[in-house]
């Protein structure tokens, strides 16, 4: 006769969890599980069919308990496919650790006016056995109804606990089974592992369970599935009727196998063991076995029922995991960065050896220490921001400055990323490379490079660069404006630009540069130096100019890399070379003239031709008297203009009235000006100038003089001061002579220069005087310029500043 089993004790919760921690640990076990929106798997079908036919009821379900509603995952004889969590007897079941039974509804405070409710039915009986998982935690049970109340007797009780266990292992054996899918992709020595994984879920889903073997008491083999058969590659009428360990067991294992299935017999149940097959292809395979017994209504045990899965496979991935993590072990031992972790608030978890050792210390001394103890002090006030990223956004990147023991600086560039672990907490995985060295480099490099710039920016002479494909690298500002660019064209119009396309296409007289006849480029090709003092180079204007250039290979390990061209505009040596020439031309046709005829004249009378001729002789020594004085004159001019020149000739600044100056020049050549019959007049206004007075009446002496000469007798030389605003004087000479032609108006300031060849002869003269006046009035920080129309007379000025400037004082 059935008896009605008693309530079980219920386990005590552990103190250190609130029922609400529980409760959210185990949703998140049944979330990792993965079963809730599972396939119907024919498998637990079969388990729920099997335990309504040994309890005899109406119903029988496999129910997953989720947040709010009860699932049924499988089910026989319910309608329903889900009810509300609130409504369930099994909200009751998962909170103990054993059977839980509702016999008869009516007498049931909760469910006496409704009966306990599926979806349209309603039973008035329900037992159910807890689906705990190996963490302690209820995810379901395995329950059934029945329409009439009745009691749970110990068989049913026993199938309920014996199929929950086995619904447990079946549900952990397909958690495994997904994993091991999971890590059939990125492992791939245990691919074949996974292809009999799969095979073996396709057999589970018209099987009852995994392996399932059924035994007598004698251990013989009643029941083999064709999970079995495919794993020991037997068919199942080869098997049963025999033991096992005539079978499949290995000779070395058989006296084992008996003594644990002698221990099975006997009733210690429920069993886990392990033991190897020996399939028919000769392999070994490992498989863990749940078993327990079905007993006779004596109580007595009738059969033995071992539900087994293929653990080979998993060993091994075991085996490799554990070889897999000691390779990572001493890949992070091994590492040249530091690889540590530190929780949410920057502690720090782990960090492997060379990471401390980098900084000075142990493991042991850093392990638990906030990370930002070892920044600087002015950097760790920044760390906060770095977690709150790092928490934000799952990762964070950047460099940390930290402190070596010995109070040195040690640069870390770093990439963390968020973590989770197994116990769901989060925490930071770090990896970083020392980069101290590399920084102070590129510190050490940028220095460099900012010198080389500033060289290459000061450096007067053009500098530019070029690779073996002809292409400009390089472009300092003087080459740019040489070559008439800006400094912001530099990157634009030069850099990457042919070289030779674009400054050394033609010749001087206008032919094609060809590039193989290019010296520069043959400096590359022929890895020799070449220098060049007569070419020229092309303005982005299209305009020319002479340049001097050294063409220098540049080369690295012996190879030739490209060429560096340092050049330099000629232009004015070309200039100065020809103004020297007509300097010594003009100063040796100055010197041979009057000495010419100064030893022409010494020489009559040294011969004493003229001894009976007194007065021919006194006029050959005024001759050669006036040609001493015309030489002296000329040597005189071009002292005074080098010392003028080399700044030799010190200027003595005051405070001067410009119009007393102009009339006291007037006054020394006041006897000339009457004696050649020229009126000086005057139109003089009381301004004061900052000059040297005796160098301006040197000046404003010579413009006189100078207009006297080419103005004809009856005319008129006017000299003007006037005042041109608060900082400058004007001083004027203004003659009624021939004029001066347009084109020579700025030449006559040079030196050796007349309006006329013939000037130097008839009216004497060394063409240095206006150049000595320009150096003069240079001097002085003013100006000197000359405005005149042919036939009606010149105007010469000069500008000169009133008050001492910064340059004068």
């Amino acid at each position: 006769m059935s008896t009605q089993l008693p309530l079980p004790t219920r386990m005590p919760h552990v103190a250190a969890q609130s029922a609400q921690q529980r409760e959210a640990a185990r949703l998140r076990g049944l979330e990792r599980m993965e079963i809730l929106d599972t396939p119907a798997d024919p498998a637990l079908e079969a388990i729920v069919q099997l335990c309504a036919d040994v309890c005899q009821v109406s119903a029988a379900a496999i129910s997953l308990v989720g947040r709010d509603f009860v699932l049924f995952k499988a089910s026989v004889g319910l309608q329903a496919s889900d009810m509300p969590r609130s409504d369930a007897p099994c909200d009751e079941t998962i909170r103990g650790n054993d059977l839980f039974s509702i016999p008869h509804a009516a007498e049931d405070e909760q469910y006496a006016n409704t009966g306990i409710r599926v979806g349209s039915q309603s039973f008035q009986f329900y037992a159910g056995a807890p689906l705990i998982t190996a963490d302690g935690f209820a995810i379901g049970c395995l329950c059934i109804y029945d329409y009439e109340p009745r009691d749970l007797d110990e068989i049913e009780a026993t199938t309920l606990r014996t199929l929950a266990q086995t619904i447990l292992t079946r549900l952990e054996l397909s958690v495994r089974l997904r994993s091991n899918e999971r890590e059939a992709r990125t492992r791939q020595r245990v691919e074949a592992a996974l292809t009999v994984e799969r095979n073996f879920v396709s057999a589970v889903l018209d099987t009852v369970g995994a392996l399932v073997v059924v035994f007598d008491t004698a251990g013989r083999v009643v029941r083999f599935n064709r999970t079995c058969e495919t794993i020991s590659g037997y068919a199942v009428e080869e098997i049963v009727g025999h033991t096992l360990w005539d079978t499949l067991v290995p000779p070395s294992d058989r006296s084992e196998a008996i003594e644990a299935f002698a221990r099975l017999r006997e009733g210690r149940f429920p069993a886990e063991y392990e033991d190897r097959w020996l399939t028919r292809d000769k392999t070994t395979r490992l498989i863990q076995w749940t078993a327990t017994a079905l007993t006779d209504g004596q109580k007595d045990v009738a059969f033995i029922i071992a539900t087994g899965i293929d653990v080979t496979m998993q060993r091994e991935a075991e085996e490799t995991l554990r070889e897999s993590e000691s390779r990572y072990r001493q890949l992070i031992e091994g590492s040249l960065g530091a690889v540590f972790t530190h929780d949410q608030r920057g502690n720090l978890l782990s960090i492997n050896s060379y990471g401390a050792e980098n900084l000075g210390y142990s493991v042991s001394e850093m392990l638990g220490r906030p990370l930002n103890v070892f920044l600087q002090d002015e950097d760790r006030a920044g760390f906060g921001s770095y977690l709150r990223r790092l928490l934000k956004t799952g990762e964070a990147q950047g460099t940390f400055d930290l402190c070596h023991r010995d109070g040195s600086l040690r640069i870390l560039a770093f990439r963390n990323r968020l973590a989770e672990s197994s116990a769901g907490e989060i925490y930071a995985l770090c990896f970083a490379v020392d980069i101290t060295e590399k920084v102070r480099a590129e510190e050490r490099l940028l220095r460099l490079t900012q010198q080389s710039n500033s060289i290459l920016d000061s450096v007067g002479d053009g500098i530019l660069g070029m690779d073996l494909d002809g292409a400009c690298t390089v472009c300092n500002p003087a080459a740019a404006h040489m070559l008439g660019f800006s400094s912001e064209q530099i990157a634009t119009d030069i850099l990457g630009k042919n070289l030779h396309e674009l400054v050394h296409h033609h010749r001087a007289d206008g032919r094609v540069y060809a590039e193989h006849d290019s010296p520069i480029l043959n400096a590359a090709r022929e890895h020799k130096t070449v220098r060049i003092s007569s070419e020229v180079f092309w303005r982005a204007d299209g305009t020319s100019f002479p340049v001097e250039y050294v063409a220098c290979p540049i080369t690295e390990n012996g190879d030739v890399t490209g060429v560096v061209v340092a050049f330099t505009d000629v232009t004015e040596r070309s200039a100065l070379d020809r103004m020297k020439d007509e300097f010594v031309s003009t100063v040796s046709h100055e010197l041979r003239t009057p000495l010419t005829s100064m030893r022409a004249s010494l020489g009559l009378i040294a011969s004493g031709a003229l001894a009976t001729r007194p007065e021919k002789q006194e006029q050959m020594l005024q001759i050669a008297i006036g040609n001493t004085d015309r030489l002296v004159n000329l040597v005189n001019d071009i002292l005074e203009l080098e010392r003028i020149g080399s700044g030799k000739a010190e200027l003595h600044y005051s405070s001067v009235s410009a119009d007393a100056l102009v009339r006291h020049a007037a006054e020394l050549l006041a006897a000339s000006a009457a004696k050649a019959g020229i009126t000086l007049r005057f139109q003089l206004e009381p301004v004061l100038a900052w000059a040297d007075g005796e160098r301006i009446v040197q000046t404003v002496t010579n413009l006189i003089s100078n207009a006297l000469k080419f103005t004809p007798s009856g005319g008129t030389i006017t000299l003007s001061t006037r005042s041109m605003g608060p900082n400058e004087v004007q001083i004027e000479v203004a003659d009624t002579g021939r004029g001066i032609p347009p084109e020579k108006l700025e030449h006559i300031f040079g030196r050796f220069q007349q309006v006329d060849a013939s000037d130097a002869r008839t009216m004497g003269g060394t063409g240095l005087g206006l150049a000595i006046c320009r150096s003069i009035v240079t001097q002085h920080g003013g100006r000197i310029w000359a405005e005149s129309e042919v036939g009606k007379g010149s105007s010469f000025f000069i500008s000169l500043p009133s008050k001492p400037s910064s340059s004068l004082r």
